[in-house]
């Protein structure tokens, strides 16, 4: 059930990764690193609630002991849109140039700095540059501003990916942008920093970092494709023995620590836990790709009708893109166990060590999973987020557009599938 045996078989694989400084009191450094690459003007890239509670206009005046001027723009939105990246690209164009840019807090925030690193450096607007079909999917022209980015919530891997994520409103579908380029210059992983996360964000967040984890891990290997040429090769190249080391850690962190992060904000070893794991997933997931659960969840985010989680600000409906992950997650793994048994079976012993095996193998990633999405509050399925029967149809529309991400499958992903994998989604316990 496995794709079929490519005629040239790749023998390459590619690794990259950001420069990292992880650990608590990382963040009090920004201003030395970036005084290193003879930066003088910055943009600091947040949103309004993180940058209440201080943290971002410190770091800007930490920078200032450095001969650096920093500004704090903080009109990122919460799972951005077109319409927002379009807000923050055209602020960084009036007030630019700029120097670098230091983007403070989640997936959300990360994204749009690297949205604005890209449309300040190189012309035209954000369909140039969104991946096909949606979009036109070129490539840069102009190389990018050194961009550090600082992760306030543990999940999206953002800080370590070469991919920008929005919602485009007039198609209602989710969807981005991949280069190389977009990889942040230097990632600073502060663990003190998520302290101030609610439970429910440390959820979806990092449901976020187990299905990175998970989808790299059982990702179609790099070996399976055609033969590329130097200028064919992209980010994601499929599961290979370098992103499978970060991906096997992360998942070890995930299972000591992912209940207590969410049980106790205030674990600070929990916590450090999940930083690490989130940043160990995306130094994974960055170079093999993710696949099925992350293609769904695009459009279970970007058709959300009513539903609006605890622990996010308040405001339009949405589903949290960790929180959309994880809903056909269980059926996608049971849907792709058959390309990779054994892989499957060692992500379960890793993720749920204490959990017995079911006679039916299938099911024994998916019995970790539910279990775990049980525990910490995450809703039973796409219906638990307001869809029914009659929508399974247009999700399934929304998600065999991310060909991208589905051709990463390890098995090949048919309408006919997907629809079967939303269907048993709707109601998972």
């Amino acid at each position: 059930m496995s794709h079929t045996s490519p005629v040239r078989p790749e023998t390459i694989f590619t690794y990259g990764s950001p420069a990292l400084k992880f650990g608590a009191g990382a963040s009090e450094e920004i201003g030395f690193d970036l005084s290193r690459l003879g930066v003088r003007r910055v943009l600091v890239v947040t949103d309004a609630g993180m940058a209440a509670t201080g943290h971002p206009a410190r770091m800007a005046d930490r920078m200032a002991g450095y001969g650096i001027t920093a500004e704090v723009y903080d009109g990122v939105r919460v799972e951005p849109t077109d319409e927002s990246m379009n807000a923050a690209i055209e602020h960084a164009r009036a007030s630019g140039p700029w120097d670098a840019f230091v983007a403070v807090g989640g997936g959300s925030t990360i994204d749009t700095a690297k949205a604005m690193n890209l449309l300040t450096t190189n012309p035209g607007g954000l369909m140039d540059y969104i991946n096909a079909p949606v979009g036109a999917a070129k490539a840069p022209e102009h190389p990018l501003k050194p961009l550090v980015a600082v992760p306030t919530t543990t999940g999206t891997g953002a800080e370590s990916t070469t991919i920008c994520v929005m919602d485009v409103l007039s198609l209602k579908v989710k969807t981005g942008i991949s280069h190389a380029w977009l990889r942040p210059t230097m990632a600073v992983v502060d663990p003190e920093l998520t302290l101030s996360q609610p439970p429910e964000v440390t959820a979806s967040a990092g449901m976020d970092i187990l299905c990175h984890a998970l989808e790299s891990y059982t990702a179609r290997p790099y070996t399976s494709y055609e033969r590329k040429s130097p200028e064919q090769r992209v980010p994601y190249c499929g599961s290979n023995p370098i992103a499978d080391v970060w991906s096997e850690q992360a998942l070890r962190l995930l299972s000591q620590s992912f209940r207590a992060a969410v049980r106790d904000p205030d674990d600070i070893v929990a916590r450090t836990d999940m930083a690490l794991a989130a940043t160990m997933a995306g130094l994974g997931f960055g170079n093999a790709g993710v696949h099925i659960p992350h293609a769904n969840a695009y459009p279970i985010a970007g058709r959300v009708k009513e539903f609006r989680p605890a622990g996010y600000p308040d405001g339009e409906p949405m589903v949290p893109h960790g929180m959309s992950v994880s809903l056909t997650a269980p059926e996608a793994f049971r849907f792709t166990f058959s390309a990779q048994p054994d892989r499957h079976v060692r992500a379960a012993e890793l993720l749920a060590p204490g959990l017995d095996r079911p006679d039916d193998a299938a099911r024994y990633l998916p019995e970790a999973l539910l279990a775990l999405m049980r525990d910490i509050d995450i809703p039973n399925g796409v219906g638990g987020v307001g869809y029914t029967a009659s929508d399974v149809d247009g999700l399934v529309d929304g998600a065999m557009k991310q060909q991208r991400l589905l051709t990463t499958a390890p098995r090949p992903v048919t309408e006919d599938d997907l629809e079967q994998i939303f269907t048993r989604s709707l109601s998972l316990w």
